[in-house]
C-alpha cells in the first residue's frame, strides 16, 4: 500500500491490519451496510503486475487460461477474469485483466501472490519483447464502490462508464471497471485519489476489506489464496462459466489437462455458494480459505475444500466452496469434521452446467 494512501486512509479512521482495511470502526455496522446501501472500500490488499512491450498480448495469450485477444483496445476495453496455471492444470493464481491506457495490460491478484506469480511469468518471457513490473511507487489506487446507487455515483465523480458487462472506461483521473450493474472497481492515479475518495464518500458508506470479499463470494467470483494454490483446475472453481477460460485459443501451461477436463466431462467437484451458521462453542474459529469439508457419503475423506469465506451479514460466514458435486446432491455437507457446522448451499448469480 502506498504510504501516502495508507495515511490518508488513517485520517478516515480506517483501522488497517497486514496490509488491508479491517474496518473504518464499527466492522458489523459496516457489513450490515454492505447488504442494504451503497459502500465504497479500498482494495489496496490487491497488487498490479504491469505488462509492457510489443509482445504483451502474445506472451500473455501463451500463459493465460483466457482469451487475450478479446481484452480489447484502450479506447473500447473490457476486463477479464482468468487464470494462470502449473503444468498439471491446477491454477496458482485467479486474476482480473485489462489494458491500461499505454495499450500495455494491468493483472490484478491478491497482493500474497503477486511476487511469486510475476517472477514465474518472468522466466517465460525468454526473447519476447515484454516487461514485467509491479505498480511502480504504488501509483494507482484501487477503489470498490458497490449498491444500487453506485452507478450513478461513480458516474457523477468520473463521467460516464460502460454499460458492457466488465467494461472499462478511461478518464482524466482514472479508469472504471463495471463489475456489474450495481458493482465497480475505480483505478485512480495516485494524485486523485484523496478528491474521488472524498467525492465517493458523500454517497457511499467507507467499508472494510471483508465487505468487498463478502461481495465477491455473493458474485460467485473465486480468489485463489496461498492456502488453496494449486489445488483446483479451472472448471472446478467455476472460472470456465465466468468467461475466464477459452477453449478455442491455442497452448498454455495446463491447457492439455484442462481442456480434457472439459470435453470428456470428468469434472467431479463444482464451487458452490453457501452459508454456514458457526455453533457457539466454535464462535472464536473462523472459517479460512482452504478449510476442509465433510459429507456422510465421503465418511473420514474430505468432499471438499473452502475456497473463500467472509462474515455474513446475517451471522456465521458465507462461503464459495468446491465440493464432490455426488456428495453436494446426496448429502449435508460440513465443516472441518463429519460433524461440524453444515452448510447451507444457496444459488450462484450465474447458471453452472454439471
Amino acid at each position: 500500500m502506498n504510504p501516502d494512501w495508507q495515511a490518508y486512509l488513517q485520517s478516515q479512521h480506517a483501522l488497517i491490519e497486514n496490509g488491508r482495511v479491517a474496518h473504518f470502526s464499527d466492522a458489523a455496522a459496516e457489513l450490515s451496510t454492505t447488504q442494504s446501501a451503497t459502500v465504497v472500500t479500498d482494495l489496496s490488499h490487491f497488487d498490479l503486475i504491469q505488462f509492457a512491450g510489443e509482445d504483451a498480448q502474445s506472451f500473455l495469450q501463451g500463459q493465460l487460461t483466457c482469451d487475450v485477444s478479446k481484452v480489447g483496445s484502450p479506447a473500447a476495453a473490457v476486463a477479464t477474469y482468468g487464470g494462470y496455471c502449473n503444468p498439471k492444470g491446477r491454477m496458482l493464481a485467479s486474476f482480473l485483466l485489462w489494458r491500461d491506457n499505454s495499450g500495455g495490460y494491468l493483472m490484478q491478484l491478491p497482493s500474497a501472490l503477486r511476487a511469486g506469480i510475476q517472477k514465474r511469468l518472468a522466466m517465460y518471457v525468454l526473447r519476447a519483447k515484454v516487461t514485467l513490473a509491479a505498480d511502480p511507487g504504488d501509483s494507482l489506487v484501487r477503489i470498490g464502490v458497490a449498491g444500487s446507487h453506485a452507478g450513478a455515483l461513480v458516474q457523477s465523480i468520473l463521467g460516464e462508464i460502460s454499460p458492457l458487462p466488465l467494461g472499462v472506461s478511461q478518464g482524466e483521473r482514472g479508469s472504471v471497471i463495471s463489475l456489474s450493474e450495481e458493482r465497480f472497481e475505480l483505478i485512480i492515479a495516485h494524485e486523485h485519489a484523496a478528491a474521488v475518495w472524498q467525492g465517493l464518500r458523500k454517497g457511499a458508506r467507507p467499508v472494510g476489506a471483508a465487505c468487498w470479499d463478502w461481495l465477491d463470494i455473493k458474485a460467485g467470483i473465486p480468489v485463489i489464496l496461498p492456502e488453496t494454490q494449486e489445488q483446483f483446475v479451472p472448471q472446478m472453481v467455476n472460472l470456465d462459466v465466468i468467461g475466464g477460460v477459452s477453449f478455442e485459443k491455442g497452448c498454455y501451461p495446463g491447457q492439455e489437462i484442462v481442456a480434457r477436463t472439459q470435453y470428456l466431462g470428468k469434472i467431479k467437484r463444482r464451487m458452490y455458494l453457501a452459508g454456514i451458521k458457526v455453533q457457539p462453542g466454535r464462535a472464536a474459529m473462523p472459517i479460512r480459505a482452504g478449510d476442509e469439508l465433510f459429507s456422510a457419503d465421503m465418511g473420514d475423506q474430505s468432499s471438499g475444500t473452502v475456497v473463500n469465506a467472509a462474515p455474513s451479514p446475517g451471522g456465521g460466514y458465507d462461503v464459495l466452496a468446491v465440493i464432490q458435486i455426488s456428495s453436494a446432491e446426496a448429502s449435508q455437507i460440513r465443516w472441518t469434521s463429519p460433524d461440524g457446522p453444515a452448510l447451507e448451499i444457496m444459488p450462484l448469480p450465474y447458471a453452472v452446467d454439471p
